[in-house]
């Protein structure tokens, strides 16, 4: 059964619709779904792939509003229910 979370975590790449998580500590797994929150603003998420280091590729779903994107600050709260 998914359980929430909630960690801040730091960006690498990112674009409009993904980023690369870094510092990632809480075990989710590809294909599970990530609330991400920046301010204000969030929006779901979908793990792509996980790294052997608490790196994560996620990818915005197609029909949520875009929150990632030049001005993204370095770090930022993620919740979920990995």
């Amino acid at each position: 059964m998914a359980r929430p979370f909630a960690e801040i975590v730091r960006v690498g790449n990112v674009s409009n619709r993904g980023a690369v998580l870094i510092g990632m500590r809480s075990k989710v797994q590809p294909g599970e779904m990530l609330d991400v929150q920046l301010g204000a603003s969030r929006s779901q998420f979908r793990i792509i792939w996980i790294g052997l280091s608490g790196e994560a590729g996620i990818q915005a779903l197609a029909f949520e509003p875009p929150i990632l994107g030049i001005g993204l600050p370095k770090v930022f709260e993620m919740v979920g229910t990995g």
